[in-house]
């Protein structure tokens, strides 16, 4: 049988201090500024950049240099130098494989990723888009964000590495119809087509002009569902 005590709900000793003296959280403080300054210097050597902006090769320096920073501030058993030592490696590590992307065009794809053009003269790429991590409804709100209710007053846009979406507008004069991407215009979908007009594909934006000549599957990306296209005269 275990020689073990048992637990006693609301010890204030053991939710405290545990079985540590009163003057280990002078340690503990100790420890905290410690880490806190050498996070600071590698923070400093690694430069500035927004959060947003952090490549997956940079977010895994963050978490790594986090759970190192963390550790030694309240674990009695993790020395401070072999945090240092941590620190060190990681930021060394860091900088070879940063000099390393900036002259090879490979190494820097594989760490950071690529550009990707999603959108091309109003219409969806699929295929560029399907290989990506991003969703029909992010890339809309990125969309909306930039002041775009339909996808016809859009030239071009692109993923970009870091996770934002570059947009690029047509000239008032170029707007053209397109898929619109209010929330409450693309709830107003249909599966058959029964009034003449401009119709938009709900999947890649396709336009068609609907007349006598029946439409059931888009020709782009064979999508069923059909949407009535903003910026046109018909509407």
């Amino acid at each position: 049988m275990s020689n073990e005590e048992p637990i006693q709900a609301f010890d204030w000793q053991r939710m405290l201090l545990h079985d540590f003296p009163l003057s280990y959280l002078g340690e503990v403080a100790l420890r905290t500024f410690v880490m806190f300054l050498i996070l600071l210097t590698a923070l400093k050597v690694s430069g500035k950049r927004e959060v947003k902006q952090l490549s997956v090769f940079e977010l895994v320096l963050v978490i790594g240099l986090g759970s190192a920073a963390g550790d030694p501030m309240f674990y009695h058993d993790v020395p401070l130098l072999a945090a240092a030592v941590v620190f060190v490696v990681m930021m060394g590590s860091y900088k070879f494989f940063t000099r390393l992307s900036d002259k090879s065009t490979p190494v820097r794809e594989f760490l950071e990723g690529k550009p990707v053009y999603v959108i091309e003269n109003g219409c969806i790429l699929v295929q560029n888009f399907d290989d990506e991590d991003l969703g029909l409804d992010e890339l809309f709100a990125e969309l909306r964000l930039a002041g775009v209710e339909h996808l016809g007053q859009v030239r071009t846009a692109i993923l970009e590495h870091n996770g934002e979406v570059s947009i690029f507008q047509f000239k008032d004069d170029d707007v053209k119809p397109g898929l619109p991407i209010l929330p409450h215009k693309l709830k107003e979908s249909v599966d058959t087509l029964s009034e003449a007009g401009h119709y938009a594909c709900c999947q890649c934006g396709q336009v068609v002009e609907y007349g006598q000549s029946p439409i059931s599957t888009c020709q782009r990306c064979d999508h069923r569902r059909w949407v009535r296209a903003e910026g046109n005269s018909d509407r």
